[in-house]
């Protein structure tokens, strides 16, 4: 398998939905709780991504699999396509798993059971979510599953890892009593999953999309997502809440205290989602209207990330 081939099965491209999670933890971690640890940051960092790729791998392996289409199978999908043997995709399968599960398990030993609890929780909905006689992307919960797993459970963790004295959640379990005991701040908690929320829902718009724009095939394969039940026109208007919602969450947490000032800086993302948002209606279902969902997360996200850097370098020098 060359590594072009190899790029195009973990499908490299969409790493993104899972790096923003990441990138705004660790920033978030700064800005809110004043606390970054970077050898543990940069270990989930590299557990993150080769699992990442390992539950796309597993997404195209499952799709050759059980595809109706004989079209689809060998000359849509990359393993048939390319010619490649599944048995090579799948051990190469087992193999990121296997590396992904030694660093959680040292991450654990380091930090403390909740880790490895949200951790394969995570880890269970990204196997399962392709994988199994009835995967979790081809039932309507699907853009559920998939926003909050790497919204939350990504951004969740990486605050985890970095804010080590006084942790907004702990787990505490008594092996030889044969207790445990969950401790944590409740305003800490709700402030880490509210400032979760914009990625959430871009993420899941991001499944909307693709499911909004291949409806029609995934009818013919037997995948019946959520667009299949609701249609097309109000996927669409879900499509655009989901995103003009992320501002409206930013508004919200200001004067609660999950952010500064300085975040209002994600407005000016707003006119190029909106032209987004527009288009993307306009090019549906032609192939090219998935990429709009991309770009509304690159925009969004991005601009949410350089609020909370903003946040960070104001609170230094005031």
């Amino acid at each position: 398998m060359s590594l072009k081939v190899f790029l195009q099965v973990v499908e490299i491209q969409t790493k993104l939905a899972s790096l923003f999670p990441f990138a705004i933890g660790v920033l978030f971690s700064i800005a809110y709780f004043n606390q970054f640890q970077v050898g543990y940051t940069l270990l989930f960092f590299i557990g993150m991504v080769v699992f990442d790729m390992a539950t796309t791998a597993i997404n195209n392996y499952m799709d050759f699999k059980k595809a109706k289409s004989q079209v689809y199978k060998y000359e849509e999908n990359i393993i048939g396509s390319s010619g490649i043997s599944p048995i090579l995709v799948r051990n190469m399968i087992f193999g990121m798993i296997a590396f992904s599960a030694v660093i959680g398990i040292y991450l654990t030993v380091k930090t403390g059971w909740l880790f490895l609890v949200m951790g394969g929780v995570c880890c269970f909905i990204g196997i399962f979510y392709t994988f199994g006689p009835i995967p979790l992307s081809r039932m309507p919960l699907g853009e559920v599953f998939s926003g909050f797993t790497m919204g939350l459970g990504i951004f969740a963790m990486t605050i985890y890892l970095n804010v080590q004295v006084n942790p907004p959640f702990y787990l505490l379990l008594d092996w030889a009593r044969g207790t445990f005991a969950l401790t944590g701040n409740l305003w800490a908690v709700l402030a880490i999953i509210w400032a979760s929320l914009p990625m959430v829902f871009t993420i899941a718009n991001i499944m909307l999309a693709n499911n909004l724009r291949d409806l029609d095939t995934d009818i013919e394969n037997h995948r019946y997502t959520l667009v299949y039940y609701i249609g097309r026109k109000q996927g669409v208007i879900l499509f655009q809440l989901l995103m003009l919602t992320c501002y409206a969450v930013v508004l919200i947490g200001l004067p609660f205290g999950v952010y500064r000032w300085p975040i209002l800086t994600v407005f000016l993302s707003l006119p190029v989602v909106w032209k987004n948002l527009q288009l993307f209606k306009k090019e549906l279902p032609r192939p090219k209207s998935f990429g709009y969902s991309i770009k509304n997360l690159i925009a969004f996200n991005g601009s949410y990330l350089l609020g909370l850097l903003l946040t960070i370098i104001s609170e230094k020098y005031k």
